[in-house]
């Protein structure tokens, strides 16, 4: 009997030891991995990490080009680098030559999306290298000029990028008109006209015309702006037309949610386009643009990029009816 205990003994302590050390083995493997595998980008200091004021004054017409801007801003042309998040998907993007909407259609087809923006023909510069750019990426790119105050032509840019890109997964609506008046007797009928037909007419219209051809799993994001929440006193008409494109966005989150469309907002603050020198700023501001946030700062295009990726991406499938911030610190509720 003491025999038959002392060979379970043995089995048991030799199972043990094979055991730990199989554990000991899986756990060298894991560390090898981790110190192997991919590392961190070292951690920069977010208030120097891009210009600060005083910035250069710099007049241009409107719309304003970034490739003319001093300093240019940064789109995360040469920085961003994506991971196949959006493969396979279909983007639409308007105001996709500047801004916001360059960093997300660079991004975008840098996870994997075949994506058309929409610009103003006069933007067609900065247009053309956003077509390269998603074109290097090996994505199918689509040039849509017009006028985004056309209804007719909104149907048509939401017909051309369906029959063109072979359908839509992803609208963007965040092309947009801002003109600084000091006073409100200074703002014109035709001024009034052309902000909210940029801002709220077109979004509507786009996205109605998007809707037969979203499935479930599509995602819809407008670009509203701090301004929906802490409005500057010159930019009145702009303020009103964001806040509609917040209310637009939670609205019509509340509408598609059930058919599994989601909708959703980004909400930026001072960030460094050609919105401020095309009149969207007066000189005293530009050169002090983005001084008084937490940063100290202006935000670069780029720096909202992974916000809209994310926004985008099917991991994202429980945010609906959400506006997202970034804003140096300030003019969020």
């Amino acid at each position: 009997m003491n025999n038959d205990n002392d060979t379970v003994s043995r089995r048991f302590a030799m199972g043990a030891a094979a055991a730990a050390g199989l554990a000991a083995s899986a756990s060298s493997s894991a560390s090898a991995q981790a110190t192997s595998g991919p590392t961190a980008a070292p951690l920069t200091d977010p208030t120097t990490k891009y210009p600060r004021p005083p910035f250069q004054r710099q007049e241009q017409p409107f719309p304003g080009l970034a490739g003319r801007m001093n300093p240019r801003p940064d789109h995360g042309e040469a920085s961003y680098k994506g991971s196949g998040r959006l493969a396979g998907r279909k983007a639409l993007v308007t105001g996709g030559d500047s801004g916001m909407g360059r960093a997300a259609a660079i991004a975008y087809a840098r996870e994997g999306a075949d994506v058309a923006i929409s610009y103003l023909p006069a933007e067609e510069p900065d247009a053309k290298e956003v077509i390269d750019l998603i074109r290097q990426a090996g994505r199918k790119g689509l040039a849509l000029p017009g006028d985004i105050r056309d209804a007719r032509h909104c149907r048509e840019m939401v017909e051309r990028t369906v029959r063109e890109l072979g359908g839509l997964d992803i609208l963007v609506n965040n092309a947009g008109r801002q003109q600084q008046r000091q006073s409100l007797a200074d703002l014109s009928d035709d001024d009034l006209d052309a902000t909210l037909k940029t801002n709220i007419y077109a979004m509507v219209w786009i996205t109605r015309a998007a809707l037969p051809h979203l499935r479930p799993g599509a995602t819809i994001i407008n670009t509203t702006s701090e301004q929906a929440y802490d409005p500057s006193e010159n930019l009145v008409d702009y303020a009103m037309t964001k806040a509609a494109g917040m209310n637009f966005t939670k609205s019509l989150a509340k509408q598609l949610g059930p058919k599994g469309i989601r909708v959703n907002g980004v909400a930026p603050g001072p960030i460094w386009t050609p919105l401020q020198v095309a009149g969207g700023s007066t000189m005293e501001k530009l050169e002090k643009f983005g001084g008084n946030t937490a940063l100290g700062r202006p935000g670069q295009p780029v720096e909202l990029a992974s916000i809209y990726v994310q926004l985008a991406a099917a991991d994202a499938s429980y945010a609906t009816g959400q506006v997202y911030g970034a804003a140096g610190g300030t003019g969020q509720p």
